[in-house]
């Protein structure tokens, strides 16, 4: 064991790739929690390092609930990097839209959203770049909608079959009420969006200055009681949320060192109470991060004076 100012070192590298029975013995836990809870879980599990990867129910279709948000965050980059987006030109801050389902109008009540600072600001004019990150960092419904009248549901789907994470289908806005009525709504598979998010996490989603960007909106997520609860120290999440009535998700992409490490999804349908699916969801991050970042391998910052 080696010390170095301040940082005790237990192990010089990563292991390259899990061994077969390790991944084996992480699905058995995997799927005995998932089975006590009684809920329906897709989880998308890939080393962005050695390439392992594991799934449990990933090609399952969830409501995506404010997941639907980051195929929109990634199709305002790329509509960026075409040069028909600025990120600081202005926009108008509205609240009324338009029904897929009849073309009907609609607005969004403040009290329904996260957040309430934008409805402060109708009639106005805010930057692109804000309005994005309130749609990820505090998952602004409003914003979301506003964004959708620039990168259209068709245009998202498309950048969605380009890199190949065809299952995340976007194709309306938060609260159109006529289209949920419908059946009309957008859904995700834990598949999908584990590719889209390891897309972000490689530079593929857009350009790498996009993506660099969209990595930074995403760590800078408010809520946290999901994937990053079940973290330990020194290991952080880029990730965004997701939950309605009896639906709780959470997509990362987990950094480690700085650098991405890999990406876990976990959407869950079934728990009626939030708490206990964030537990969940928290509970299975420890497992998978327990083999992705073995505790023999970690770097841990301690208050232990510097030894020679």
């Amino acid at each position: 064991m080696a010390w170095t100012a301040g940082v005790m070192m237990t192990a010089p590298v990563l292991p390259r790739a899990l061994p077969a029975q390790a991944l084996n013995d992480l699905r058995t836990r995997l799927e005995a929690r998932i089975a006590a809870s009684g809920a329906t879980v897709g989880l998308y599990y890939r080393d962005l390092v050695s390439q392992d990867s594991l799934t449990i129910g990933a090609d399952q279709r969830f409501h995506a609930a404010s997941t639907m948000k980051v195929p929109v965050m990634v199709q305002v980059f790329r509509e960026i990097d075409a040069g028909r987006l600025r990120y600081n030109q202005r926009v108008d801050v509205v609240n009324t839209f338009r029904s897929i389902a009849d073309s009907s109008t609609y607005s969004l009540s403040m009290a329904d959203d996260s957040d309430s600072s934008l409805y402060r600001r109708v009639g106005q004019q805010v930057e692109l770049r804000d309005l994005v990150d309130l749609m990820i960092r505090v998952s602004s419904n409003l914003a979301a909608n506003i964004l959708l009248t620039r990168v259209p549901p068709v245009d998202v789907r498309a950048a969605m079959h380009t890199l190949g994470a065809d299952s995340m289908i976007v194709l309306r806005g938060v609260e159109d009420g006529p289209a949920f009525r419908a059946g009309l709504n957008n859904t995700a598979t834990a598949r999908g969006l584990g590719v889209l998010m390891a897309a972000i996490a490689n530079g593929e989603a857009a350009s790498a200055r996009s993506c660099g960007e969209m990595l930074s909106i995403l760590k800078r997520q408010r809520f946290r009681t999901a994937i990053p609860a079940g973290l330990p120290r020194g290991v952080r999440a880029a990730h965004k949320t997701g939950w309605i009535t009896g639906v709780e998700h959470d997509a990362a992409i987990v950094f480690y060192r700085d650098r991405p490490r890999y990406v876990l999804v976990v959407l869950t349908r079934g728990i009626e109470d939030r708490a206990a699916a964030a537990t969940l969801i928290a509970e299975l991050t420890t497992m998978v991060n327990s083999h992705a970042i073995p505790e023999s391998v970690r770097v841990e910052v301690t208050d232990e004076p510097v030894k020679p």
